[in-house]
């Protein structure tokens, strides 16, 4: 196969995993599958060859200025399509591709067999609620989005939202917002954006926490978050030029007198946390303790970002940090983890309304507005229950997942609560993190490791364990089925073939 490229002579070095960048200009999607459709051009134009090994996952993550996650995912994508083969110990490589002989006459050509479809992936990457099995939802989804449609006025599609109003949201919007944060903040006012009202209707937990640091930081200064965080706050951070202190945690989560020296030592603009099934550890803060992170916050006068997205899975979690110190925390809820990713719809109820307008003030600039179908049916949801029997479908579900979890691994592996869908594998002395990574991917599954998710300390051989990314609960069984197995075995027998 030539290449096109003129100083391209030859098939590349397998050996060399350096000569590989893909080249991401003018590829309008996601980062990830721009990076997969990268290596297939570079593969179908002959600048990479089959057998040819790829840079490692966080090499090439840091020359392209993205997260691990994201070119874990990319990887994943491309060994789904059967560009990639991963070797346990060995690393990640160019699958052989078949060559490209003569076309044979139309009339002597022997029909050819379809290739078989490459083995579907598991991408526990990305942490999502399980699918619940259950259709008569699924109708009830149906007609509700209908409704929304009915409902929803064309003009607003048609034109772009009035400056001049205030960046007054849709009344609506904002009373449903109240009605599905009152769940952790029942006397939380309905008011509208621009009527005394806390409340702003985001695209999407990531742009809320866009916004708010925008709003709160300018490059250079200094955010609070735990040794383990959220990554995409940690992307949000570095492409603000925000520097970011990771505060030590425990069993119970962030650790109030850890924070007090942060504080002192670095002077935080802002404290960015998840109390309840913290991500990736799921461990839920005491309710001790969020008064002394409260109280922590307003003695040294800086504000709590609190993403409390899983927030209203658990049916025993402690009020939020919201609900004890208001005037210092903005409360950010997504629907993206108990009802569904898709709607990309967070309500932040800010500490007043000024501050509701200063945030609504930076999400324009960043991102104009909420795209109104999206608002529209997390409205109609909200007002017509089918928010509350999603949600309560994905806690029945997740609850089943986390009994087949407790059944099949180790107890002393794994941290979990009984009502979330990820939990924290803690690895025992045989293996490390990226060989266990390696293990799984060669089963066709793909899983963030602790590396994703640090901001300081020392890395922890563990992993994230999303069970809501198996499609059925038999499939997650089966995912399950090989973390047991490969727990049970030292790294060398389980990367066995034969």
């Amino acid at each position: 196969m030539q290449s096109d490229n003129p100083e391209h002579t030859g098939p590349a070095d397998p050996s060399d995993t350096a000569v590989w960048q893909p080249d991401l200009t003018n590829r309008a999607k996601p980062v990830y599958l721009a990076i997969a459709d990268a290596l297939a051009d570079d593969i179908a134009a002959g600048r990479l060859a089959a057998g040819q090994r790829l840079p490692p996952q966080r090499l090439l993550a840091d020359r392209l200025g993205v997260d691990l996650t994201t070119v874990s995912r990319a990887y994943s994508e491309a060994r789904r399509r059967g560009l990639l083969d991963a070797r346990v110990g060995q690393g990640t490589f160019v699958s052989a591709q078949e060559g490209a002989p003569d076309r044979p006459h139309p009339e002597t050509a022997r029909p050819r067999r379809e290739a078989a479809p490459p083995p579907a992936v598991i991408d526990m990457t990305m942490n999502q609620p399980p699918l619940p099995d259950a259709p008569e939802l699924l109708d009830r989804v149906r007609r509700s989005l209908s409704q929304a449609m009915l409902r929803l006025d064309p003009q607003t599609l048609l034109r772009y939202p009035e400056a001049g109003a205030g960046f007054r949201a849709v009344e609506e919007d904002c009373a449903a917002g109240a009605r599905w944060l009152a769940k952790r903040l029942p006397d939380l006012d309905a008011s509208p954006l621009g009527d005394h009202g806390r409340i702003v209707v985001c695209p999407g937990t990531q742009s809320a926490l866009l916004a708010l640091l925008c709003m709160l930081t300018s490059p250079g200064d200094t955010v609070c978050t735990e040794e383990l965080t959220y990554p995409g706050f940690k992307a949000i951070a570095r492409q603000l030029g925000l520097r970011v202190v990771g505060v030590a945690m425990d069993g119970d989560g962030l650790d109030p007198d850890a924070l007090r020296a942060a504080v002192r030592a670095h002077s935080p603009k802002a404290l960015y946390c998840t109390p309840t099934l913290h991500n990736p550890t799921t461990a839920t803060l005491p309710a001790g303790r969020r008064a002394a992170i409260a109280a922590i916050a307003r003695e040294h006068g800086f504000p709590i970002i609190e993403d409390d997205i899983y927030g209203v899975l658990p049916l025993d979690a402690p009020p939020p940090i919201a609900a004890l110190a208001p005037d210092v925390t903005f409360h950010v809820v997504g629907l993206a983890k108990c009802v569904a990713p898709g709607l990309r719809i967070t309500y932040v109820a800010a500490p007043d309304a000024r501050q509701a307008m200063r945030l609504a003030a930076a999400q324009r600039a960043t991102i104009l507005g909420t795209p109104p179908v999206p608002a529209a049916v997390a409205t109609q949801w909200i007002a017509d229950g089918t928010a509350d029997a999603l949600l309560t479908a994905i806690r029945a579900e997740a609850s089943a997942r986390q009994r087949i979890a407790r059944d099949l691994l180790p107890a002393a592996t794994q941290t979990a609560h009984p009502e979330g869908f990820h939990l924290w594998l803690t690895l025992p002395p045989a293996w490390t993190r990226g060989e266990f990574a390696t293990h799984l991917r060669s089963h066709g599954i793909a899983a963030a490791v602790s590396d994703t998710f640090l901001t300081a300390g020392q890395v922890p051989e563990a992993l994230r364990i999303c069970l809501g990314a198996p499609v059925t609960r038999a499939d997650c069984r089966r995912m399950l089925e090989v973390l047991a197995d490969a727990l049970d075995q030292s790294p060398a027998l389980a990367g066995i073939v034969i």
